[in-house]
């Protein structure tokens, strides 16, 4: 039976695991992100005996993806203290002679969605994950997008919210998507995290706004067949009719689609894989690196 390694590396956690060919995750581990070469240790650690064909990652970023370029593998401008610059992927191909899958968090968990979720049998979704930061991966037309460099979609610019004075948590933006609406802005923004917030709270008619304004845009750009939206802050459940009803107002109408406009309730969903959508997702990098291979 195949056995594939799994890495879904968070900015605040790590978790590892392995999975099989049908994206069934047989055995798992997490532990806190800290500095590389301790995390990393930690990860060697758990696989040195597994006996894994390949590993896939799926990790924070942003990340060198250019296969010609000499720091492919490489965490490159992220905040997370001692990672920027740091060759992730390197250090793991040091301890493992199997092939590897690379690519960003979100990316992977939009491959699990399309793979095996939300959006099996479609060409298309958009992934975003909304917790300590915001992320987006693309999976159009049947393939990752990648481009330039990769999708940084949790950095784009937003309208702000008239009543919303915060001046966002951003080190790079400030008042970009992720400073307004991940998690460390509910709490920087109302002193206390999201989920000790009622679901009256004007902290999700924000949040709402803010979200709603991303997937609107990501809608008018890349024309998905589904949006997909996974992360700790979507764990209340509560925001997504406020978001479709908020995405609904921003198109006025223009975007014509019976899925949205009839059906928007199955087209902007939570992921189908669960919170195990990204460690399903680095199973199916994985697996595409095998058959690569």
């Amino acid at each position: 039976m195949t056995r594939i390694g799994a890495i879904e590396a968070g900015g605040t956690k790590f978790v590892c695991g392995i999975g099989n060919a049908e994206g069934q995750i047989e055995d798992r581990v997490s532990f806190p992100t800290g500095v590389p070469e301790e995390t990393l240790a930690q990860v060697i650690d758990y696989f040195r005996d597994k006996q894994v064909e390949a590993i896939g990652v799926g990790t924070f970023g942003p990340i060198n993806i250019d296969k010609n370029s000499p720091h492919y593998g490489y965490v490159t401008t992220t905040p997370k203290p001692g990672w920027s610059n740091y060759n992730f992927l390197g250090t793991l191909k040091q301890a493992f002679d199997v092939p590897f899958g690379w690519d960003t968090d979100v990316n992977a968990a939009a491959l699990g969605e399309a793979t095996w979720g939300a959006a099996q049998g479609l060409d298309s979704c958009v992934y975003y994950t909304i917790g300590t930061g915001v992320g987006v991966g693309v999976y159009t037309e049947g393939k990752l997008v990648h481009g330039l460099v990769h999708p940084e979609g949790g950095h784009v610019l937003l309208r702000r919210h008239p009543e919303d004075t915060y001046a966002g948590f951003c080190p790079y933006h400030g008042d970009c998507l992720e400073g307004l609406a991940a998690g460390p802005a509910l709490l920087g923004r109302w002193g206390v995290k999201g989920h000790e917030l009622p679901e009256d709270h004007q902290a999700w008619a924000f949040e709402a706004y803010y979200i709603a304004q991303a997937v609107t845009n990501s809608i008018l750009m890349l024309s998905p067949r589904k949006i997909i939206l996974g992360g700790g802050v979507m764990h209340q459940r509560h925001l997504f009719p406020m978001i479709r009803a908020e995405v609904l107002k921003n198109l006025a109408g223009y975007v014509s689609a019976s899925e949205i406009v009839t059906g928007i309730d199955s087209y902007i969903v939570p992921p189908g894989l669960g919170d195990n959508a990204g460690l399903s997702g680095s199973v199916a990098l994985g697996l595409r690196a095998l058959a690569e291979a």
